[in-house]
């Protein structure tokens, strides 16, 4: 039997009508021109007037900002622009390549392709070389590798921070050319 997925309900706390606590409200009418301010009780007689539901906007403002609108229009027009601004938004993903400075021809150039497919993938890639035992004292070769790699894909992706020595290990960080 499957399980139920349940979404959590998030209380609205939007204030319309009856609910404004207010005594004075900045109206907006439903074409969105100013209307002035008003006290509570005619700024709904103004809406009821229109067969529309009074909105409170703004609650932070001095007075508070209502609108005069359709509140089950509004509030699915909130929803679809929410639900746009998630289907737009990316995910920045970032991948790690680990290198050696006295790395192989043939071994360059596996990790070159990995790099590359990130960077396609619109992947930042983090390049790490590690150093061992006495190699660190030559951060030197460590810097020219990354710079060799980063020019060899320099027509997919951009160095975002340039090579720098931490601890054992001297990272630079690679993203995809917009």
């Amino acid at each position: 039997m499957p399980v139920a997925q349940f979404k959590p309900r998030v209380k609205d706390l939007t204030r319309i009508n009856e609910a404004i606590r207010a005594e004075k409200v900045r109206l907006i009418g439903p074409a969105g021109e100013q209307v002035g301010i008003k006290n509570r009780q005619a700024a709904l007689e103004y809406a009821g007037s229109l067969n529309l539901d009074l909105v409170e906007v703004a609650p932070n403002a001095d007075p508070p900002v209502c609108r005069v609108l359709d509140y089950g229009k509004y509030k699915y027009e909130l929803e679809q622009k929410a639900k746009q601004a998630r289907k737009h938004q990316s995910t920045i993903i970032v991948k790690e390549i680990k290198l050696r400075p006295k790395i192989g021809t043939h071994d360059y150039e596996t990790k070159k392709g990995h790099v590359v497919r990130f960077l396609k993938s619109k992947d930042k890639v983090k390049v790490t070389i590690m150093f061992r035992g006495r190699e660190v004292v030559h951060p030197k070769k460590g810097e020219e590798l990354l710079r060799r790699l980063a020019d060899d894909v320099a027509e997919l992706g951009v160095i975002e921070s340039e090579p720098n020595l931490d601890g054992r290990n001297m990272v630079m960080v690679l993203a995809p050319v917009k």
